[in-house]
């Protein structure tokens, strides 16, 4: 379907990143997180022919497969590497493990020792494939098909190192940061150091953006969100910025208030993810002016599909018309997802006006 550019040209070929330079595009680019993932039946094979999720992820040739199926199935606008926020905690020392049906288990991060225990550089054998896998899919990827590289936000990525795993409020890592907050903050330092090095290794490895995922932003409360959220992550553009100057940065800080979203705003990010509790007439009012949105169909409308999916499409079509937009979920699609529904989402957004 041809996509009309509302701005002036030059824009790079592909929709997705064309958003991202300041472009209004109609229809709207269009992935979904976790588009590579349990939902589609060729990903399940390839999980289990792996045998274990961390396999998978630092197993170039089956990490870029499963990036490319969604793309083969549905032509997304972009791709997003296959791996996980962990990488970069495990990729500094912390032991990691996934158990079926929990989610990942990780060698708690509690005092001055373990903080300092960690190590000076990523180890190349955690993140090595990463860039392998980027390099492969990258190759073969249609040219007006982005590819994304990612990383967990450091407040978020801390959450979990303090924590061991995910927890309702994580509230390890609160008290860690209330309690002792000059130790908090060296963990912090150090997550923002990381994170820039492995964003510009995805980058060298063929990345055309990246978005830094911020899980557990919506646990903070406004100053904390400033400290430990957005002056993070405009460190790390900036860091990432002196080594690749144009890469695009989106940030998805799920939870977060209008407010806080402001805040990230002039962090010098490209655009901003919102969740599907964001109230979207605001956001666009609010935020439009320097950053794109992306968002923000509640992933339960997806798995419901009919009318409940159709008409709030309709909706968020209409309060982005005009506006920089990509499409996407508030969150990311769950396994259960019917297959059928996706391919009625596709339809959906991608019809003209």
């Amino acid at each position: 379907m041809d996509r009309s550019v509302a701005t002036r040209s030059p824009f790079r070929q592909s929709p997705f990143l064309a958003v991202l330079d300041g472009a209004v595009v109609d229809p709207p680019p269009f992935w979904m997180m976790r588009q590579a993932g349990r939902y589609l039946p060729e990903y399940r094979q390839v999980r289990a022919e792996a045998g274990d999720f961390l396999t998978l992820c630092y197993t170039p040739k089956l990490a870029a497969e499963v990036t490319l199926q969604p793309i083969r199935r549905y032509g997304f606008d972009a791709a997003i590497i296959f791996s996980d926020i962990l990488v970069v905690p495990h990729a500094l020392g912390v032991g990691l493990t996934f158990e079926a049906g929990e989610g990942p288990r990780l060698s708690p991060v509690t005092d001055a020792a373990g903080v300092a225990a960690l190590a000076d550089r990523l180890d190349p054998a955690k993140v090595d494939p990463v860039y392998a896998a980027i390099a492969q899919v990258r190759a073969v990827l249609p040219a007006e098909t982005a590819l994304i590289g990612f990383c967990g936000a450091p407040w978020t990525v801390a959450t979990y190192m303090v924590a061991g795993r995910g927890t309702d409020d994580q509230a390890p890592a609160r008290l860690m940061a209330l309690r002792e907050e000059a130790l908090f903050q060296t963990l912090i330092d150090r997550l923002v150091e990381a994170s820039i090095t492995h964003l510009a290794g995805q980058v060298a490895a063929g990345a055309d953006a990246v978005q830094i995922f911020d899980t557990w932003s919506g646990v903070l409360d406004p100053h904390s969100f400033g400290r430990w959220c957005a002056e993070p992550l405009r460190r790390i553009v900036a860091g990432l910025r002196a080594i690749h100057p144009d890469v695009p940065v989106i940030a998805f800080p799920k939870g977060a208030t209008l407010e806080a979203l402001e805040q990230l705003a002039d962090c010098g990010i490209n655009a901003i993810g919102l969740d599907w509790s964001a109230d979207r007439v605001a956001a666009r009012r609010r935020l439009s002016a320097k950053v794109a949105l992306q968002g923000n169909l509640d992933p339960l409308r997806l798995i419901a599909g009919g009318a409940a999916l159709e008409e709030e499409v309709a909706r968020i079509r209409a309060d982005f018309a005009g506006a920089r937009h990509i499409f996407n979920l508030g969150h990311g699609i769950r396994p259960e997802t019917p297959l059928a529904h996706v391919e009625a989402l596709v339809d959906a957004v991608r019809r003209s006006r």
